[in-house]
């Protein structure tokens, strides 16, 4: 059990007063770009998956 409280402490020394935290406003930019980044891949995705549909419904509507 000491080794599991030592493991405790040991983790939150390092959280604390070793770990470089980014600014509130890097944060923020860091967040925007993961965004548009995000809604950028869905849309290209979406775009992909409706071409692929409309191209197989024209191919089974063909049968």
């Amino acid at each position: 059990m000491s080794s599991f409280t030592s493991l405790i402490k040991e983790s939150w020394v390092e959280v604390t007063e070793h770990v470089t935290w980014p600014k509130f406003s890097e944060l923020q930019s860091s967040s925007i770009l993961v965004l548009v980044a995000s809604l950028i891949f869905a849309l290209l995705v979406g775009l992909v998956d409706l071409a692929f549909k409309s191209g197989l419904d024209l191919f089974y509507s063909s049968f």
